[in-house]
């Protein structure tokens, strides 16, 4: 009664590795993107630091490169193997 039935997985190891990846790429953009010590003195706005082109930019491009690299993990079909015999 109790019939196991083989299907495939979903994702393969190699699309669990893209999405590691792209989440690895967004935290980096999140963290570039990210505050903090930039003012030492919070009573004074500090323009260069706040909208500096790592801040504006290359985060958010990052978050970007990261999202596109989860789509395609996502979308990437693995490989299948063919029985030959």
């Amino acid at each position: 009664m109790s019939e196991k039935k083989n299907s495939p997985s979903m994702f393969s190891k190699e699309n669990y590795m893209w999405m590691l990846i792209g989440l690895l790429v967004i935290a980096i953009g999140m963290f570039l993107m990210s505050g903090g010590a930039s003012n030492k003195n919070p009573a004074k706005f500090d323009a260069d630091a706040v909208y500096s082109a790592r801040r504006i930019t290359v985060a958010p491009l990052l978050i970007l490169a990261g999202l596109v690299i989860e789509i395609y993990a996502i979308f990437k079909r693995p490989k299948v193997k063919e029985n030959v015999g």
